[in-house]
């Protein structure tokens, strides 16, 4: 599985909000980057996690009605967001990672650690096969 997590270090919302406070998150992860001019990204994340508030099951279908966009729209957004570890998806269903924003950050920041140490290791290999010494 190929995974790609972005981080941003952006300032936080000065004053505490839930709309600032779930954009400054998606921005800080990069949803709502490059072509996504509409914030289409957040946008479903929004209703996802209204959605999940109220003890109801999400789908594709659901949140391509509830958005009033395009199925295939919403599927390369939450293609995105499942790369990104935030989100799964079963059986025509989605998830939110760990149930929560709080334990999907958790999944991701063990995700990147798993990602980091590999590299860490193959970057040893290599500076030996180069003979680099680390300090």
């Amino acid at each position: 599985m190929v995974q790609q997590i972005i981080l941003r270090n952006l300032e936080k919302p000065q004053i505490k909000s839930l709309e600032e406070d779930l954009l400054w998150f998606c921005d800080s992860f990069g949803f709502s980057s490059g072509r996504d001019t509409e914030n289409t990204a957040n946008k479903i994340i929004f209703s996802l996690l209204e959605k999940l508030s109220n003890d109801e099951l999400s789908s594709t279908e659901y949140l391509a009605e509830d958005l009033d966009m395009k199925i295939p729209r919403i599927n390369h957004h939450l293609r995105n967001l499942n790369d990104s570890g935030l989100l799964y998806r079963k059986k025509r269903l989605i998830y939110l990672r760990g149930g929560s924003l709080k334990a999907a950050v958790k999944e991701m920041r063990k995700d990147s650690e798993r990602i980091l140490d590999e590299l860490e290791n193959i970057a040893e290999e290599i500076d030996s096969m180069m003979g680099l010494k680390n300090r």
